[in-house]
C-alpha cells in the first residue's frame, strides 16, 4: 500500500477516513486520520481503499466535501429496479456509473457508502454487492415499518410515563397498557417472598424477567427486578403503595364478568320461576337478623315460637339464593369458580353480583323473602329432639348488631322476650356440646379494617350475642346433615378427627388461659370434607354440614342444592361422584382465598405497627417457634395479633412483658420487636 493512500476504517462502529502513512511492522500500516491522530490497522480493518491519487491528511476534509452532493439514498431505489431482474451484482465503482455516470474518487466512495450503509436493496457479496429480491425488499420493507413503529411507539410511551412522573394525568394506550399489565404480572412475584420465604435477591434471579418486561425496564433506566417493577407502577399512579399483591397473584377476579353482571340483572327484572311452590308461610314469626353494622349480605334470621302443646320451637332462616339460580348456569359457574366472599381490611368481594347477593338473595328488613327455614325443637339438655326443613317465606322484623343484641340481653328488654329465649337455648345448646366432647379454645381475633388511609384493629370479642349465633348456626348445620344422613343424600359434610390433646397433667404445667389455649390449638387437626356422614371432633357432633351461607360460601349453596331437590321430590343436582369432584375444586379455591385473607390482614397488621413505632405494647409469650435460638410467638394483647419475636435474654411461656416495635416492613413479611424496661414504659405512655 503506497503513502498517502486514503483508507476508511471504522472506530467504534463510526466510519473514519485516514492516510497511509508508513508501515507498523510486517503487516500493520501507520494511518493518519482528518484530526492528525495516527492508527495501527491490520488489512482486515481497512474497510474501503479511495483510488485515482495521493493525499495529505489536511485533504480529507475537503474530500468529504465533494462526496457530500451524491449521499442520497433514494437514489438506491432507482439502481436496484435497474439490476434486480437479472439479479446483477455491483461493485461501488460501478454503482457511480450507473448513479451518476461517473467514476471519479468522491463519486465512488460514496456510492461505497450508500451501498454499505444500505439494509434495503442491497447485500454485500464479497467487493461488491448484488440486489436483494423483490420479495426480500417487501419483507425488508414491512420491518422497517414495524422498527418504526415501534421506536414512535416507545417515544410517546415514555414521554407519557414523564408525564404521569411529574404527576399529571395520562391517557395510557392500548400498547402501553399491555407493557404496564406485563409489570404487573412481573411485580406481583413479590407476594412470593411470603408465600414461600424468598428475599428480593433470590427472587430475582429465581424469576428473570421477560423480555418485554426487560426492554421496558431497560428503556426506562430502572432495575429489571420485581421490586424495581412495583416501585415503578406506584412511581407512575398505576398502583397504589398498599397493593394487594395476594390479591393478584392468587388470580382471584375482583370485578365480575359483563355476561355475569347482564344475567344477574336480567334475574332481578325478571326473577325465574319459583320451581318451590308449596312454600311455608312464616310471616307471622318476629325474625331477628344479627350482624355487624357492615355487613350487607344477610343470609340469616332466628325466630322463637311457642307451639299450642307448650313446647318451644327455634327456626333458623337462611337466605335462599337458589332461587334466583339452577345448577351449571351463569351464576352457579361464576359462584363456583370463586368459592366464597373474600373479606379484606379494605373491603369484600362477593361470591356473587351485590345487585343479587345485598338485594333479593339476602333477608331484608321488612320485606318478604324466600328462605330455607330449619324448624328445631331441643330437649332439657339441649339435644335435636325433631326438627324439619321447609321452604318458607318470612319477613325479617328486625336488623340487630352484636351490640344490640348484648344490651337487649344486658338489660332484658322485656318486649323481645324471644330474644332471651334464643339465647337460654343457645346457652343449653352449647353446654350440651361439650357433654358430647366439643373443644373450646378462646384466643382473641383480630379485626382489621381499612378505610382509605386510616388502619384500625379491634378485638372480636366472644360476646353473649355472637355465642348465641354462633350455636345457631351449627345446630342448623346439625340438622341439615341429619336429613342429609337419614335419607342418604350426598351432601359436603364437614368433620374434624379427634386430637390429640396433651395430657391433664402437662397442660396444668402450662400457664392457664392464652398459653394453654394455643397448645391446645397446636393438637387441633385440620377439618375434613366428606359426601358422607362423618364425626366433627371439635363441636362435639356425630354428623355436621355448613349450610347457613350459600350467599357467601360456595359449599353451603351446595348443600341448599341437594336439600331443596329432595324436599320437592326431585332428581338430585349432584351425583356423589359429581359432588365429590365439584367440592374438590372449590376446596382448592377456598384454600387460595383463606391464604390471601391471611396473608392480607397481616399486612395490614405490620402497617399498622410500622406506623406506630412509639407505641408500648403489652404482651404475652405464647410458645416457642425454636426455643435454642429464642424465637417465640407472641400476644399483643390490645390488638389480638400473634406475631414472631426473638429475645435476647432467657424469657417463660406466659410472661407478660413490654416491648416496641423496632422495624417494620409489611412487604418484607418482616417485623422486629425490642423488649423495653419499666422505667421507659411509663416515660412513653405519659
Amino acid at each position: 500500500m503506497e503513502k498517502g493512500t486514503l483508507v476508511e476504517f471504522r472506530v467504534q462502529g463510526d466510519r473514519r477516513l485516514g492516510v497511509v502513512d508508513r508501515p507498523d511492522g510486517k503487516t500493520r500500516w501507520f494511518v493518519v486520520d482528518e484530526r492528525g491522530q495516527s492508527h495501527s490497522l491490520a488489512p482486515r480493518q481497512i474497510t474501503y481503499t479511495v483510488a485515482g491519487q495521493a493525499y495529505k491528511p489536511s485533504e480529507i476534509t475537503s474530500f468529504l466535501e465533494q462526496v457530500k452532493p451524491y449521499l442520497d439514498p433514494s437514489s438506491l431505489e432507482v439502481a436496484w429496479e435497474l439490476l434486480v431482474e437479472d439479479a446483477q451484482t455491483v461493485t461501488p465503482a460501478e454503482m457511480a456509473n450507473l448513479l451518476f455516470s461517473q467514476s471519479d474518487p468522491a463519486p465512488s466512495y460514496a456510492a461505497h457508502c450508500l451501498l454499505s450503509d444500505d439494509k434495503l436493496y442491497f447485500k454485500q457479496k464479497g467487493d461488491a454487492y448484488e440486489p436483494r429480491t423483490a420479495a426480500q425488499v417487501a419483507e425488508r420493507k414491512h420491518q422497517i415499518e414495524v422498527e418504526t413503529l415501534k421506536a414512535k411507539g416507545q417515544q410517546e410511551f415514555l414521554a407519557r410515563v414523564e408525564q404521569a412522573l411529574t404527576g399529571e394525568t395520562v391517557e395510557w394506550q392500548r400498547h402501553d397498557r399491555q407493557r404496564l399489565e406485563g409489570l404487573e404480572k412481573y411485580a406481583t412475584l413479590l407476594a412470593d417472598i411470603v408465600r414461600v420465604g424468598l428475599n428480593y435477591e433470590s427472587l430475582a434471579r429465581a424469576y428473570p424477567p421477560s423480555a418485554p418486561v426487560l426492554e421496558t425496564m431497560t428503556m426506562l433506566g430502572r432495575a429489571a427486578t420485581p421490586q424495581g417493577a412495583f416501585q415503578l407502577l406506584i412511581d407512575l399512579g398505576w398502583w397504589n403503595a398498599h397493593e394487594n399483591l395476594f390479591l393478584r397473584r392468587a388470580s382471584i377476579p375482583v370485578q365480575f364478568p359483563s355476561k355475569v353482571v347482564e344475567v344477574a340483572q336480567q334475574r332481578l327484572d325478571f326473577p325465574p320461576t319459583d320451581l318451590d311452590a308449596n312454600r311455608l308461610d312464616l310471616t307471622h314469626l318476629k325474625v331477628y337478623t344479627i350482624d355487624d353494622e357492615s355487613t350487607t349480605e344477610i343470609d340469616d334470621g332466628l325466630s322463637w315460637e311457642l307451639l299450642p302443646d307448650g313446647r318451644e320451637q327455634l327456626w333458623v332462616h337462611i337466605a335462599d339464593p337458589t332461587r334466583w339460580l339452577i345448577p351449571e348456569d351463569d351464576l352457579d359457574l361464576e359462584a363456583r369458580k370463586r368459592g366464597s366472599t373474600v373479606y379484606l381490611p379494605t373491603g369484600m368481594i362477593p361470591m356473587f353480583p351485590e345487585v343479587l347477593a345485598t338485594g333479593p338473595m339476602s333477608l331484608v328488613q321488612g320485606q318478604i323473602c324466600c328462605a330455607l327455614s330449619f324448624g328445631v325443637i331441643l330437649n332439657t339438655t339441649g339435644a335435636v329432639e325433631d326438627y324439619c326443613i321447609r321452604t318458607s317465606f318470612i319477613k325479617p322484623t328486625y336488623r340487630l348488631t352484636y351490640e344490640d343484641v348484648d344490651e337487649m340481653l344486658e338489660l332484658g328488654v322485656q318486649a323481645e322476650p324471644e330474644i332471651e329465649a334464643i339465647a337460654n337455648w343457645a346457652q343449653r345448646r352449647k353446654s350440651w356440646r361439650y357433654n358430647q366432647g366439643a373443644i373450646s379454645i378462646n384466643m382473641p381475633e383480630a379485626m382489621i379494617k381499612v378505610k382509605g388511609d386510616d388502619i384500625s384493629i379491634d378485638i372480636l370479642d366472644d360476646s353473649p350475642s355472637r355465642q348465641l349465633v354462633a350455636e345457631m348456626m351449627i345446630l342448623a348445620g346439625e340438622v341439615a346433615a341429619r336429613y342429609g344422613q337419614v335419607n342418604n343424600i350426598p351432601l359436603p359434610f364437614r368433620g374434624q378427627p379427634q386430637p390429640e390433646l396433651p395430657p391433664e397433667e402437662e397442660l396444668l404445667l402450662l400457664p392457664a388461659g392464652f398459653v394453654r389455649a394455643c397448645a391446645m390449638r397446636r393438637c387441633m387437626p385440620k377439618s375434613e370434607m366428606s359426601i358422607t356422614p362423618v364425626r366433627h371432633a371439635g363441636l362435639g357432633l356425630d354428623t355436621y354440614t355448613q349450610a347457613t351461607s350459600p350467599i357467601r360460601r360456595y359449599s353451603d349453596l351446595l348443600t341448599h342444592f341437594q336439600l331443596k331437590a329432595h324436599l320437592r321430590g326431585e332428581v338430585l343436582p349432584f351425583s356423589a361422584e359429581q359432588l365429590k369432584e365439584v367440592m374438590m375444586t372449590v376446596t382448592s379455591t377456598t384454600q387460595e382465598v383463606t391464604m390471601v385473607e391471611r396473608q392480607t390482614n397481616r399486612y395490614w397488621a405490620l402497617e399498622y405497627l410500622r406506623r406506630h413505632p412509639e407505641q408500648v405494647w403489652h404482651v404475652t409469650v405464647l410458645m416457642w417457634l425454636r426455643e435454642d435460638s429464642n424465637l417465640a410467638l407472641i400476644l399483643l394483647e390490645d390488638l389480638g395479633l400473634q406475631l414472631p419475636m426473638s429475645f435476647r435474654r432467657t424469657v417463660r411461656l406466659g410472661e407478660q412483658i413490654l416491648v416496641k416495635v423496632s422495624h417494620a416492613d409489611p412487604q418484607k413479611d418482616s417485623i422486629q420487636f425490642q423488649e423495653i424496661i419499666y422505667q421507659e414504659a411509663q416515660t412513653a405512655t405519659n
